[in-house]
């Protein structure tokens, strides 16, 4: 199926909520109000409850229940308060996919979130996109499972939704990836231009003249998050490592091929923003 006859399928590209297009208006604001987010939050109840069920997760191992939305702005911050209920929006627009494990498909976004902020910190790259950005750098995978589910479960007996040639089979299959579905949907939604062009150059960051630091950082922040999923350890870690994309990045690999990272989870229970 053509990428823009996907598009156009009603199945495929969820509308965004009020409440999350006021919130992705508020990337461009540099002075931007943690408690105003809260509040504006909490307008919507629906997606406070998510917010408030993935934040109470034994994925984030906070030590108290947070009850409402500035209570959970307090305790994860701005950054990754916003991101969330972005999330479970998202989530909302793909309830149940099949062929889809939703509960490990969130698990290994935040995880990709948290390695890709973990990641940008030390060299000085944008953590607040890092982080949004690479927790919904898959989404386009939901996208293509909702719009053609035929052909998207068919290719997942072959090759599994994580595998590191997912996107290389998608672009020989279809002539696009999840990636460039990702980016369609961040435009639909009216991402900033810097998360669009992370999500659509992530699996290639630096391909084809491409030169886009946030995407090189998502695409080692998926690499470490996917190899946590299939329980890949040291030495596998070293010889799977994306060192070209870590070299022009400046990232010392020592950071993300080691066993134990305290920015990944391997928490279960992580409350799904489809739920």
């Amino acid at each position: 199926m053509q990428l823009e006859k996907l598009l156009k399928r009603p199945s495929a590209l969820p509308s965004a909520p009020k409440v999350v297009r006021k919130l992705i208006e508020s990337f461009d604001d540099e002075d931007v109000d943690p408690i105003k987010i809260a509040m504006l939050v909490e307008e919507d109840p629906a997606l406070t409850a998510k917010l408030l069920k993935t934040a109470n997760s034994a994925f984030f191992g906070i030590t108290r229940n947070v009850t409402n939305a500035r209570e959970a702005m307090s305790v994860l911050g701005l950054i990754k308060v916003r991101a969330l209920v972005i999330a479970a929006a998202l989530g909302d627009g793909f309830h149940q996919v099949g062929g889809v494990n939703m509960s490990q498909f969130w698990r290994y976004s935040l995880n990709t979130a948290a390695l890709s902020r973990y990641i940008a910190l030390p060299i000085r790259i944008d953590e607040n996109t890092a982080y949004t950005a690479g927790l919904i750098h898959a989404v386009g995978k939901l996208v293509m499972h909702a719009g053609m589910p035929e052909k998207m479960i068919e290719l997942d007996r072959s090759v599994s939704m994580l595998d590191l040639k997912r996107a290389e089979t998608e672009r020989a299959l279809f002539g696009y990836s999840y990636a460039e579905v990702g980016a369609a949907l961040a435009r639909e939604w009216s991402f900033p231009k810097r998360m669009i062009d992370a999500i659509g150059h992530h699996t290639a960051p630096f391909d084809k003249d491409v030169y886009e630091p946030i995407a090189g950082v998502i695409h080692i922040g998926a690499w470490r998050a996917r190899a946590e999923e299939h329980e890949r350890r040291s030495e596998l870690l070293i010889n799977t490592y994306p060192d070209p994309v870590g070299v022009i990045l400046g990232i010392d690999p020592d950071i993300v091929v080691a066993d134990q990272i305290p920015s990944i989870s391997r928490q279960d229970d992580v409350s799904e923003s489809a739920d």
